[in-house]
């Protein structure tokens, strides 16, 4: 079995999440998405955020064909060590962390790197929907 790791926030599901989300179930035969806990992004993104609950995003990205499991993470060594529990074969994360470093990627066989779709951005679709009121 071919297990694929994917991470983020997924707080509003736009096109560009599941366009990512089909290509890494493409390479393998699980994938497993661990999310940002409500206390985390609240901290990364602003008061305002999550807009959903992580238990809200976990029922949506588990009610999608391409995802197997879903888990939590509040911090970077939580992170690290679910990716180094699931121990998976290719890790996926956005273009912009070319030439960072990636937390837990020591700890996939292969780490591949997979285009934003910026017109999709979640801090851009909800700066949208507020400039629209």
């Amino acid at each position: 079995m071919v297990k694929i790791f994917v991470n983020g926030t997924f707080d509003v599901l736009h096109p560009a999440h599941i366009q990512m989300l089909n290509y890494a179930k493409s390479l393998g035969d699980y994938l497993h998405v661990a999310i940002d806990t409500d206390n985390r992004v609240k901290e990364k993104k602003g008061e305002s955020r999550p807009v959903f609950s992580q238990e809200e995003r976990k029922f949506f990205l588990m009610n999608l064909k391409a995802v197997d499991g879903v888990s939590f993470f509040a911090t970077d060594e939580e992170l690290q060590n679910t990716i180094k529990e699931f121990s998976p074969d290719v890790m996926i994360v956005g273009s912009d962390w070319k030439g960072k470093p990636v937390i837990g990627s020591d700890f996939a066989k292969e780490l591949k790197f997979y285009d934003r779709i910026e017109k999709y951005s979640t801090t851009n679709i909800i700066q949208s929907i507020i400039d629209r009121r």
